[in-house]
């Protein structure tokens, strides 16, 4: 069996090194030379959290020959169309791939690889490239995990094959209800990595003070809303009902809420969104993937989202170097 991951930046690297460690063929490819050629050189150097060096196999695309049976994606998702057309040409007859993107991107992929082709995994965990070769891992130990679902009735016959190798890092959730579990990870990205990359501070940051954690928990509640408009359950995170815990209709549970969400958040202070690094790389952001992505599931089923079309229009003002990712951003939302 043939496994590649494609677009191994920070969460790829370190899982494809916690994969490489227990001993398991794995290539890692990234269009970035200077990383791939690191990795080559001296190995997947993972730091924070945890701490080791990990020989891998690493390839640029150029690179690539041959079919995989297994294909991990874990690019941006502005560029789906074409990469996974491209990646469509390396994938076995009776291969798989699985999307670690944020959002919901399965429909569409499935619409070029046929939907029993396509599995989907959310990440509960988060990871920062340091330098080339050099990732840290920035989530808890103890909270590395994986949800992993399909998008068919009938399961994928490498299925089982994905799931061991996920284990390989942590524990790996079977997910019946995949939807309800693309929504749990939306909500988590679209008000903490939302806030992180508007605010330019990690999660915990974002959490803390009180004047951004009103954000926080109005764009918490504009997903839970959302879903509850359109009939979609969101599924627990880590075993934490999410809406059981966030959502609020008096003003006593709203009380509660606004005080559980430091605490919800805890394990996972230390990260900073995907979409923060992207701006600090001059790069454009996954903003309309997901906090985009809310607002245009709250049209669809008229449920007003105007706390998450705030924060599309921020990141959009700041890809243009209109702003600067900021605590004085906040008075926007006012």
């Amino acid at each position: 069996m043939r496994v590649a991951i494609y677009g191994a930046g920070s969460l790829g690297t370190i899982l494809g090194a916690y994969i490489s460690k227990a001993g398991e063929k794995i290539e890692l490819i990234n269009r970035n030379k200077a990383h791939v050629e690191a990795l080559q050189s001296q190995g997947a150097k993972v730091v924070g959290t945890v701490e080791f060096t990990q020989p891998v196999v690493a390839y640029t695309p150029a690179e690539m020959s041959g079919e995989y049976d297994i294909i991990f994606l874990m690019t941006k998702q502005q560029h789906n169309a074409e990469v996974v057309e491209m990646l469509k040409g390396f994938l076995a007859a009776d291969g798989v791939l699985v999307t670690f993107q944020n959002g919901l991107p399965e429909m569409q992929i499935a619409d070029i690889l046929g939907a029993e082709r396509v599995l989907g995994c959310t990440v509960a965990w988060g990871a920062t490239m340091q330098g080339p070769g050099v990732c840290e891992l920035t989530s808890s130990p103890d909270a590395l995990s994986f949800s992993l679902g399909a998008i068919t009735p009938e399961r994928h016959k490498y299925f089982g094959a994905v799931k061991a190798l996920l284990e390989k890092m942590g524990t790996v959730d079977v997910e019946e209800n995949f939807i309800g579990t693309r929504w749990s990870k939306l909500l988590i990205n679209a008000s903490f990595s939302g806030m992180s990359a508007v605010l330019g501070c990690t999660f915990g940051e974002a959490a803390a003070p009180k004047p951004s954690r009103r954000i926080v928990q109005a764009l918490i509640k504009e997903c839970i809303d959302v879903c509850a408009a359109g009939g979609i359950r969101i599924e627990p995170v880590q075993g934490k009902d999410i809406v059981k815990l966030l959502d609020y209709k008096g003003a006593v549970k709203k009380a509660i809420s606004f005080f559980i969400i430091p605490i919800a958040i805890r394990k996972h202070a230390k990260l900073k969104a995907s979409m923060l690094q992207d701006i600090e790389k001059g790069k454009l952001t996954e903003v309309d993937a997901i906090n985009g992505a809310v607002s245009a599931y709250g049209r669809k089923v008229g449920c007003p989202t105007p706390m998450n079309d705030r924060v599309v229009e921020i990141i959009h003002r700041i890809e243009k170097g209109e702003l600067t990712p900021s605590a004085d951003n906040l008075k926007l939302f006012e």
